[in-house]
């Protein structure tokens, strides 16, 4: 992914050999990296999270007698505002970089859920990696970019939450990390935050964001995540969730059949099928 390999790859794309164009409509696109060796999953979008633990505290306070009541106390405890340390840094999860999925495929729910959720998400792909990354010199280090969407149990996903040591397997199930349709390469993308984001459900819009309105940039991340400590060539960063980017931060739930459509502009659009067991 280095300088040579781009000047080769400039050089076949101004003469390519008749054999090496194919119909993109015949073909089926898998995930652009099947495989890779690293998925950290960012909150570099904090808007989304404050309205993501309401919707949560909302859906725990359902499960009591009173529920208007019980979420009210929930809410002016404190704990299901935005947190104090995200108003200073991002955070970050390691994903299971084995659980890939890519552009028209199934999306199955864990056999205990009956409300498997969107995240409208992209992410950057490093072309090298680095130790002590300034945040001067990190877009250097950005291969491309992708969607991402970042799927989610809710229901397995706020008990297990309960525990506040992470989503485990709200978060964790096959092929909950879609990839697609493209990896698009940095300089096609140009200025990367300024991206207009959607999710169409069954062909309606459910959301609508831009990557403007990120908190933390991919070049901060990627200093931060540097700071001693090696990054690789292939890693792929999350940018976390755009405002109203899911299903469950506006009160509703996905249908067994229901095809989620993810949209980033210069980035493509992916499709995937919902399916419950």
């Amino acid at each position: 992914m280095g300088p040579e390999a781009w000047d080769r790859v400039r050089t076949a794309q101004s003469r390519p050999p008749a054999e090496a164009l194919l119909d993109l409509e015949s073909l089926k696109l898998l995930a652009p990296i099947p495989d890779p060796i690293r998925i950290r999953d960012c909150t570099l979008f904090t808007d989304h999270i404050e309205p993501a633990l309401r919707a949560m505290a909302r859906r725990r306070a359902k499960e009591t007698t009173d529920p208007e009541a019980e979420y009210q106390r929930m809410i002016d405890s404190g704990q299901y505002d935005l947190p104090d340390i995200l108003r200073k840094q991002f955070v970050y999860y390691n994903s299971d970089h084995l659980s890939i999925s890519g552009l028209g495929e199934t999306i199955t729910a864990p056999p205990t859920s009956h409300t498997i959720d969107y995240e409208l998400e992209f992410a950057a792909v490093l072309g090298h990696g680095g130790t002590d990354i300034p945040e001067s010199q990190a877009n250097a280090h950005i291969f491309g970019f992708m969607i991402f969407n970042d799927w989610s149990a809710r229901d397995i996903q706020s008990e297990v939450m309960k525990s506040t040591l992470g989503p485990a397997e709200g978060k964790d199930f096959d092929g909950s990390n879609t990839f697609g349709p493209f990896l698009v390469t940095a300089d096609e993308v140009g200025d990367a935050y300024r991206l207009g984001m959607r999710a169409l459900i069954n062909g309606e819009e459910w959301s609508r964001g831009n990557s403007a309105s990120m908190a933390y940039s991919f070049e901060f991340a990627i200093a931060h995540l540097s700071r001693g400590k090696q990054l690789h060539a292939g890693d792929i960063l999350g940018s976390g969730t755009v405002a109203s980017g899911c299903a469950f931060e506006l009160g509703r739930v996905l249908n067994n059949g229901d095809e989620v459509e993810l949209q980033v502009d210069r980035l493509g659009s992916l499709r995937n099928t919902v399916r419950y067991r």
